[in-house]
């Protein structure tokens, strides 16, 4: 296939690319590294499968008409602002880049009947009750302008197939984590638990410690991503993906350091958008793509403490 992935080198992005590459398919990158980097793709642009490193914004629109020209199969579309404190500071900037930017991305694609796979998150749904997890009919929660403005991309994206019987798969990855994930506070809880606990700097925990999140490992997540492009059964569908088991932050953060001390609870930053408990209910995704999760928590904790521990790109 041809394939687009907007977001590419960015931390998901990137292990979507690699993804589709091992699979041999023809891969352009869209991204205006405002949270990617280029150094994300340096082991991978020598691939020949590799096609081009586009710099540019999901919101221009004759940057995207030049680049369908190339008559894409499938638009991976990972491009978003990702961080809930900066929504809820700049909620306009959000809304423009995963609004307004899936909108024009959403009108190429209709225009060139190019499948659109939608990355979505987590951080839509109402905490978790119960020991079932959190499957696809559970109720949704806008707790931040970020949440607000995922939900509002995915009812764009979803109107384009019962609208225009556009090919479109809507997915909600839970909380992902792994090697090429930012270390610092743009980050995502593991990567920057580790950093710290590596640089000899304590591990901030916001609040009481007690919220809980499925954590998913980065390589699980991509092959989710990518299959769910292969697969038409997808087609007008909302797919979670999660390890299927929660974890305490507080349990997290002694995990990785045994000397409760290195430990310290500081004020939460936006209390008001905390979800007490996240946990992944994927059968949806067992049933529909035979994806199940491989890595355990604590293998794939390692496997990102290697490659923060060889690395001094963060």
């Amino acid at each position: 296939m041809k394939v687009l992935v907007t977001g590419g080198a960015g931390f998901i992005g990137r292990w979507v690319v690699a993804k589709l590459l091992t699979d041999k398919h023809d891969v352009w990158v869209l991204d205006d590294l405002s949270n990617g980097r280029i150094e994300n793709l340096h082991s991978l642009k020598d691939n020949p499968f590799f096609q081009e490193l586009v710099i540019g914004d999901i919101k221009d629109k004759a940057c995207l008409a030049s680049l369908f020209e190339n008559n894409f199969d499938t638009c991976y579309h990972l491009a978003a602002s990702i961080n809930v404190q900066d929504s809820i500071d700049q909620p306009q900037t959000t809304f423009a880049n995963d609004v307004v930017g899936t909108f024009h991305l959403l009108e190429e694609c209709r225009k060139h009947r190019v499948k659109m796979v939608f990355m979505s998150t987590c951080m839509v749904y109402e905490q978790a009750s119960g020991r079932n997890g959190i499957s696809e009919e559970y109720p949704v929660k806008p707790a931040s302008p970020y949440a607000g403005s995922k939900l509002a991309a995915e009812n764009m994206v979803l109107s384009y197939f019962y609208a225009y019987q556009l090919p479109v798969t809507v997915l909600r990855p839970f909380n992902t984590y792994g090697p090429y994930q930012k270390t610092g506070g743009e980050g995502g809880v593991v990567a920057v638990f580790l950093k710290n606990k590596l640089s000899g700097k304590p591990l901030s925990i916001y609040g009481d410690g007690a919220q809980t999140r499925d954590l998913l490992y980065v390589e699980d997540c991509a092959r989710f991503v990518v299959e769910s492009g292969y697969s038409d059964q997808t087609n007008g569908e909302i797919i979670n993906a999660g390890l299927g088991q929660d974890i305490s932050i507080n349990a997290l953060a002694e995990t990785i350091v045994t000397d409760k001390s290195q430990i310290q609870h500081i004020p939460h930053i936006h209390p008001q958008s905390e979800i007490p408990k996240l946990l992944c209910n994927y059968q949806k995704a067992k049933k529909m793509l035979a994806w199940e999760p491989v890595f355990r928590l604590e293998e794939g904790i390692k496997k990102t403490e290697e490659w923060i521990n060889s690395t001094n790109l963060i």
